[in-house]
């Protein structure tokens, strides 16, 4: 107050003061609270102070990450909404504790030791490891999962997420390796798992079978043929009327198959057409003759019969390159949807093929290697061509030499690609490891169970439940070094793989103790119980199983492993919140084992999210130059302005982050930051436990500004509570904006800094400030958690204070707060209010007034609404803002403008009559009548003369 100052009255004023900043410097002040949190052990005293009351707990359960370098803005985003459930749980009085994992098996973390070993010189891709490397690949991949599992607990840290960073739990632990052998012995002794010869996804890169969990579906460009085969055998004499030669068309997109071909499938429902072209004969689906004339050049053509796809049964054509059978077959898969609905059958390569190749007796075959090259089972001609390019040109030259290539081109669809090295798959028959999916009825028992979950959002029970519905038979065998290897021995007198509860138990002992290394360091003998004997035929001579276990067992054993092997957490955990493509990965791999193994899910409530993209909505890549680090958002705006970013995002659908949306979220967290300040500033010199006021005794204003800070906590809580985290951002932005800034603390200027430091309505609105405060402090610590242990430390102290705001209980809303009739009173004042500001802003417009603080606004109107608004117990003008208000029932004013909400209401304004006071700058008609402060107001004056008495 500048005229204040001149005046020599500024010591009079109660101007805020506060040490909370106003520039918040994040970067700088985080890292700072966080080392108070450790050095305070705020974390360990939340959980304890929830312990001793017995609390109910809530558990988190952590998806791991994988250890394989700097956490992404994904990471950022999954574990800050982690940490915001966690911390609403605590505040609302469950037992939290929250332990961090990291999945540390697998082939990332392979590749990128192999790379180091092919730079060192002591490997070169395609030659066989001793077992010497494969033991200096293991220990190295130990040694690289360990180094960036830290690295990232630090990363996450500096997030400001709360949890047990000093004992979290690695897929890698010997512990957890141990009890994973011991969960595979369950499954096995239940009948879930088999060893068989099947068509898996095989990434010919990375050398090893694939789950579904680890493919990615990407557009790729493939060869487009349509093939003839050639009639063999016609036992019910389909084609007795045709003179000629006779053939099946297909249609693939995967020539190099063809090698592997035993078979033609056809719908058993379909119309099929004998289609005759000249001299020769076809057989296609008669919904698609018109499409498969126009590929295929047949301007003329004629039907010369239509049979139901279920009596070609029996029909056998030729293999295009080899004697070799290819018999009509039915499967209910074929669609109308492109081709000539024959679809040419490889049970070698393909999962749907297989099936049918199983039912039908067909020969399966897979001729191609683990580096998805064609082996001497198909020829030399074929030998050693890599399959995805000179293999499908070889193959189609083939065709075209034998005259079996009717039409040639390429064709755009979604393809699988391994996850890791991002190339195309291929389907290649294996004997592999699976968990039986349909075993005593697990499949349904899995989809019952999917039932009793809560899925945040709906949408994710439909997906999870058409995965289930579809999926095959899980392949846990993967064919590489850095893993816990399968627990199960081979006799070797009579072939049948060994894995008894006494196996299972030596084999854990010994892994227990070296971790999973045992069980490719330790001979056989040492491995197995002391003079064992194969249980079928008596032998005692066996050898190891040489696969290890997919990556997706480990982290979908993580439920029983840390959920019952940590005394603080209990099984099964009540929140599962991973990324929207885990519902094929982590929650479906933690069902499967979970059903199987507990007989129910390990989840009460699963919440998933999308994916960061760009401002433009594009996905993040190094190539668009649009990654945006977490790292590079908490060294420019801080971690708080990260985690406010991720309450703001509609979380169900994929999140945009970029540098606008950056700033927007700074200005936003900067708006919670100036409120608290003022609020704090204001409470410089109140005592909650001498200076707060009763209700009873509190303004009118106060006390409605009570009922709304009463209706945000419910709005807030029931948003925190709905995991609708967009809703609690925006409540609090509207409370903060609206109804504080843009309103109450308007209000509140004169009264706080002009009355009496103990006047009754000073105290009364810092009692209300400090309600305000604490509760935001509350309510924004499971959002920006930094800011808001920073200003609850600023908060004056009263006796009952935690230490910090961690330690709170939430918000506690006493009835009386609640005053629906008040509420409706002040509402409507507000709407009176907002006619009086458009009539100010006329008069400013018209420089009848320059200051609103210096108007006087007169109230034209009935009797109702003035005795309306003489009811109030707060000075209108103090609502106005203005210097005086009066209120006229009959007369008029040159000056007044209609009023548009309130028919009967003029409103005028004017240059309040007397002279301006030089400490509050209200115009009054009391100035100049105080001898000793004749520029004083009558209130100033009071009060400057008792401030120098004390």
């Amino acid at each position: 107050m500048e005229t204040a100052k001149k005046s020599g009255y500024s010591h009079t004023l109660n101007l805020p003061k506060t040490a909370f900043p106003q520039k918040g410097n994040l970067p700088v002040r985080e890292p700072e609270i966080q080392r108070w949190w450790k050095e305070q052990r705020i974390y360990e005293k939340m959980l304890e102070r929830r312990k001793a009351q017995k609390a109910k707990a809530f558990i988190l359960h952590d998806g791991p990450p994988y250890s394989n370098g700097d956490i992404h803005i994904g990471h950022a985003l999954n574990k800050v909404l982690k940490d915001i459930v966690v911390k609403f749980s605590a505040l609302r009085g469950y037992y939290t504790p929250y332990v961090p994992g990291w999945d540390n098996h697998g082939l990332p973390i392979e590749h990128r030791v192999q790379e180091e070993l092919i730079a060192e010189g002591k490997w070169r891709p395609g030659e066989p490891m001793s077992d010497e490397l494969k033991g200096e690949l293991r220990r190295r991949c130990r040694q690289f999962a360990e180094y960036w599992s830290w690295r990232q607990n630090e990363e996450f840290k500096r997030l400001g997420v709360f949890g047990d960073w000093e004992h979290p739990y690695f897929t890698m632990d010997y512990e957890f390796e141990a009890r994973l052998v011991e969960i595979f012995g369950e499954l096995y002794e239940r009948g879930y798992l088999y060893r068989g010869f099947k068509t898996v996804h095989w990434c010919y890169h990375c050398v090893t079978a694939l789950a579904e969990a680890e493919l990615e579906y990407h557009e790729k460009e493939s060869p487009s043929i349509w093939v003839r085969f050639r009639l063999r055998e016609d036992p019910k004499g389909i084609f007795a009327n045709v003179k000629g030669d006779a053939f099946a068309v297909i249609w693939t997109t995967t020539p190099w198959t063809i090698p592997g071909n035993t078979g033609i499938m056809v719908h058993p429902e379909f119309d099929y057409a004998v289609v005759k072209v000249g001299q020769e004969a076809y057989l296609v689906a008669k919904g698609l003759l018109p499409i498969v004339a126009d590929e295929l050049g047949w301007r003329e053509y004629c039907i010369v019969c239509e049979v139901v796809g279920a009596k070609l049964r029996g029909l056998v054509f030729s293999h295009p390159f080899y004697d070799r059978p290819s018999p009509i077959v039915t499967a209910e898969f074929v669609t109308l949807e492109q081709g000539t609905g024959l679809v040419h059958t490889a049970p070698g390569h393909g999962p749907e093929d297989y099936e049918v190749g199983v039912r039908e007796g067909l020969p399966i075959l897979s001729p191609v290697d683990e580096r998805g090259c064609f082996t001497l089972e198909v020829g030399a001609r074929l030998q050693g061509l890599f399959v995805h390019t000179e293999g499908n040109r070889a193959v189609m030259e083939w065709l075209t030499e034998v005259g079996a290539l009717l039409k040639g081109g390429t064709t755009r669809h979604n393809y699988p690609h391994c996850w890791r090295c991002r190339n195309p798959v291929i389907f290649r028959a294996t004997t592999q490891w699976f968990m039986s999916i349909d075993h005593a009825g697990h499949r349904q028992k899995c989809l019952e169970a999917i039932e009793r979950v809560r899925w945040v959002p709906e949408e994710g029970k439909s997906r999870i439940t058409a995965m289930v519905q579809n999926r095959p038979d899980w392949c846990l065998s993967r064919q590489r070094a850095w893993g816990v290897g399968i627990p199960v021995f081979y006799c070797q007198g009579c072939g049948h793989p060994i894995c008894t509860r006494a196996t299972i138990q030596r084999v854990a002992q010994w892994v227990r103790k070296e971790g999973s290394d045992a069980w490719f360091d330790r001979s056989v003998q040492e491995l197995l119980p002391e003079g064992f004997q194969c249980p079928h035929c008596g032998g005692t001579e066996f050898v190891k199983e040489t696969d290890v276990l997919d990556v997706w067992f480990d982290s979908g054993c993580t439920h029983r492993v840390v959920l019952e092997g940590r005394p603080e957490l209990r099984w099964p955990a009540d929140m599962y919140l991973e990324g929207s493509d885990q519902h094929r990965g982590w929650f479906n791999s933690s069902l499967m084992v979970a059903v199987a193994t507990k007989g129910d899910a390990p989840y009460r409530i699963v919440l998933t999210h999308g994916f960061v993209v760009d401002e433009q909505g594009r996905a993040m890549h190094k190539s668009l130059g649009n990654v945006v680090a977490p790292e590079e958002v908490i060294s420019q705006y801080g971690a708080d302005v990260l985690r406010l970013w991720v309450c703001a995002s509609d979380y169900s659908q994929d999140v945009r982050l970029g540098s606008e949306i950056l700033k927007r979220l700074a200005d936003a967290y900067f708006r919670f930051r100036n409120t608290l300040r003022f609020a704090l500033g204001n409470l410089f010199d109140f005592d909650p436990d001498r200076h707060a006021v009763p209700y009873e005794q509190l303004t009118e204003l106060e006390q409605f500004m009570l009922h709304r800070l009463a209706k945000v906590v419910d709005e807030v809580t029931e948003a925190y509570e709905a995991f609708d985290y967009p809703s609690v951002f925006q409540t609090l932005q509207r409370f903060c904006a609206v109804d504080l800034s843009a309103f109450y603390f308007d209000l509140l200027k004169d009264r706080l800094y002009c009355d009496a430091a103990n006047d009754l309505r000073r105290r009364s609105a810092q009692t209300v400030l400090f309600e305000i405060a604490k509760a935001l402090c509350i309510m924004l610590f499971p959002v920006i958690s930094h800011t808001a242990e920073e200003a609850w430390q600023h908060l004056p102290q009263w006796t009952s204070k935690p230490e910090s705001v961690a330690l709170a209980d939430w918000v506690s809303v006493p009835e009386q707060w609640r005053d629906e009739r008040l509420a409706e009173r002040w509402e409507q004042l507000l709407r009176v209010r907002d006619e009086v500001k458009r009539a100010l802003e006329i008069a400013k417009t018209e420089r009848r007034v320059l200051n609103p603080l210096e108007a006087k606004v007169t109230l034209l109107t009935d009797r109702a609404l003035a005795d309306f608004l003489g009811n109030f117990r707060v000075p209108l003008a103090e609502v106005f803002i203005v210097s005086q208000v009066a209120i006229v029932t009959d007369g008029d004013h040159p000056l007044a403008v209609p009023a548009k909400e309130f028919p009967k209401l003029r409103i005028a304004v004017e240059l309040a009559p007397g002279g301006k006071c030089a400490r509050c700058w209200q115009r009054q008609e009391s100035v100049g009548n105080d001898t000793d402060y004749p520029d004083l107001c009558a209130r100033c004056a009071r009060v400057v003369r008792t401030t120098k008495e004390v």
